[in-house]
């Protein structure tokens, strides 16, 4: 549970910008993507925010439009198009408090909360989904943006046919929300989480694929940690 006096304790003054996240900076650094070069996303159709297309498997339908949006895929300086591996690190986008962690069909689900001057009657969420938390990460636990909370979950070895990736999603809600409502059960439920497109907070370039070069690229059967292109 989170206790008033731990979000009393968190000072966040600042104006929420989807616009000035630097979520994408902070991952190149805390994975030294740096050094090999780190040119931007690329997106198959099915990984966006809302899409009803699936980027594994069967590419077939998904059950609901997606919640969010999954990050696998990158260009380096050379325009080879690699992935992201089950170990890296994930940074939390804004200052924040952890006030869940729930399990998802590939890991563990991080739900932080973020407190800005004026969201007098509204909570605004980042969720990133597939990982496993770090050991000391726990519920009510403050964060400062591009604290690592997180690694990918390894999903290749629970036999799901799907490439690790981290699933962000993103959204406001009334304070009348008790917590325990934030599941994948009710997020994106109506009146429950007003979803937002994560495409705003990644603060890089990015690519999206056609469909059939998707199909291309063979996703999800290559081996782990070995260039796609």
């Amino acid at each position: 549970m989170v206790k008033g006096s731990d979000i009393d304790n968190v000072d966040f003054t600042r104006k929420p910008s989807l616009r000035n996240a630097r979520f994408t900076d902070f991952l190149i650094r805390k994975n030294a993507f740096d050094e090999g070069g780190f040119k931007g996303w690329v997106f198959c159709p099915g990984m966006l925010f809302n899409s009803t297309d699936k980027w594994w498997g069967d590419q077939g339908k998904r059950d609901k439009p997606h919640e969010g949006l999954d990050l696998c895929l990158y260009k380096d300086r050379e325009d080879k198009i690699l992935r992201l591996g089950e170990k890296a690190n994930i940074p939390v986008i804004y200052d924040g408090i952890v006030v869940r962690i729930v399990d998802d069909f590939l890991g563990k689900s991080v739900i932080i909360e973020h407190l800005f001057s004026d969201c007098d009657n509204n909570r605004f969420y980042t969720i990133y989904g597939h990982t496993i938390p770090e050991d000391n990460l726990h519920v009510g636990k403050i964060v400062k943006e591009g604290d690592v909370i997180a690694t990918l979950a390894d999903s290749n070895s629970l036999k799901t046919n799907i490439f690790p990736h981290l699933h962000i999603s993103l959204g406001w809600t009334s304070k009348a929300i008790s917590y325990d409502r934030l599941d994948w059960e009710n997020i994106g439920a109506p009146n429950t989480l007003t979803l937002l497109d994560p495409l705003q907070v990644i603060d890089w370039h990015y690519l999206i694929l056609a469909r059939e070069n998707c199909k291309k690229l063979g996703l999800p059967v290559r081996p782990l940690n070995n260039k796609i292109l």
